[in-house]
């Protein structure tokens, strides 16, 4: 049997023929990507160990994200830990306030992930980059301080579902509403440590922001891993910003899959995942009577420029309804000028919207926006448990920016064609 696309990437990085799912290997890393919460612990395992130094300056990426700007005395505390450790070590890729951004949607940005890579972060959503043909997955922050000696990482390798994508989206229909249809369809631990791997016609639906967004998400499914084939959209993207070469991987005709979905895109509907799991999810249609108290756009999953510019075109000449707050977070620094630009934060002022600087903030109960007993929210973010915005009694329902525009202007739970 063939291998597929994540097979053939680990195999090549591994310096191996061909590897079977299952089998423990040893590979080089392209990238070792940490966070102002996840690096101090690495840094604490790196010093524990006594390494005195990493394995390349240029390979590691520190971003400073999930509490920048710092929140309280801890996080500054945090975030001074990763600034004397990158400038210890002169980590090149190193992003702090004034020109950090939300981490997954900067080093895509920055060019730093290309396909063929093999990126470890620590940090779960660090799948993301499987948008652009890369392997990229979540690790602890051991597996971090490892990496960053020593440019290598162990894997089992994943078997792998085939996702089969055929037709094309609807108007104001996104991939964040396909990437919660496909966990609503097979679970939280529908597709546990495999790889999801999308493929077919319909990835001409697909923007390269639609793509970062559900390779994100891959995680909520258990996934090991998500990742798209790469065609012209995805080479177009990667060489306006590639950073280094790249080597594309194309499954074998006779890969094996343990399953494959058919995803006909034209039948998905504007999708929302209920408290308190991304597979709860529902049409949004059918949650009308939903009144929320907050809503917020952004984030690693939805805080792109074309989720800006659709949150934008649906807000303007509208106001968010009375009683409502609505947040919305730029996803990087390069985003944030390009809307002012486009006269995007206008448009959300003007609504009644606040606009932050880039940050992870509200998404896991950081700051900017932490919910209150009994407050309910709906947000572009990526996981709804039980107290992750704030407190125990709140809820999360989890949605597209354009689910997310209407709601803040109606006030409840609203599908974007009713408007």
């Amino acid at each position: 049997m063939g291998m597929t696309m994540t097979q053939k990437i680990l195999a090549h990085g591994a310096g191996l023929e061909k590897v079977e799912a299952g089998q423990l290997i040893r590979t080089k890393l392209s990238l070792v990507l940490g966070n102002d919460i996840t690096t101090p612990v690495a840094i604490n395992e790196f010093n524990k160990v006594g390494f005195d130094g990493v394995f390349d300056n240029k390979k590691i990426a520190m971003v400073m994200d999930h509490f920048v700007p710092n929140k309280d005395i801890k996080a500054a505390e945090q975030t001074k830990q990763c600034r004397m450790f990158a400038g210890k070590y002169d980590i090149e890729n190193y992003f702090d306030v004034g020109d950090m951004g939300i981490e997954h949607a900067l080093l895509p940005e920055k060019g730093l992930v290309v396909p063929g890579d093999i990126v470890i972060g620590a940090d779960s959503h660090t799948c993301t980059y499987g948008a652009l043909g890369a392997f990229s997955t979540g690790v602890g922050s051991t597996d971090m301080a490892a990496g960053m000696a020593t440019g290598e990482a162990w894997f089992k390798v994943p078997s792998a579902i085939k996702f089969e994508l055929k037709g094309e989206l609807k108007p104001l229909v996104s991939g964040k509403d396909v990437i919660l249809y496909i966990i609503g369809k097979i679970g939280v631990d529908g597709a546990l440590y495999k790889s999801m791997e999308f493929t077919g016609e319909g990835l001409k639906s697909l923007s390269i922001d639609d793509r970062l967004c559900m390779a994100n998400m891959a995680i909520e499914a258990g996934a090991k891993n998500g990742i798209f084939d790469v065609d012209e959209i995805t080479l177009k993207y990667v060489n306006e910003r590639k950073q280094h070469d790249y080597k594309v991987f194309k499954a074998d005709d006779d890969a094996e899959y343990d399953e494959v979905i058919e995803i006909d895109l034209s039948k998905i509907n504007s999708t929302v995942a209920c408290p308190h799991l991304p597979e709860n999810t529902k049409d949004a249609t059918e949650l009308s009577d939903i009144k929320v108290d907050q809503v917020v756009i952004g984030s690693c999953t939805n805080g792109r420029y074309s989720d800006l510019k659709a949150a934008a075109e649906l807000l303007k000449g509208k106001h968010i309804a009375k009683g409502i707050r609505c947040i919305v977070i730029p996803a990087t620094q390069t985003i944030y000028k390009q809307a002012i630009k486009d006269g995007f934060i206008d448009i959300f002022i003007d609504a009644g919207c606040a606009v932050s600087t880039p940050t992870c903030g509200p998404c896991l109960g950081g700051y900017m926006g932490i919910l209150a007993e009994n407050e309910v929210a709906l947000a572009t973010t990526n996981r709804n448990f039980v107290g992750r915005m704030g407190h125990v009694t709140s809820k999360i329902y989890l949605a597209s920016p354009e689910v997310a525009a209407a709601t803040a202007i109606n006030g409840y739970i609203t599908d974007p064609k009713s408007l």
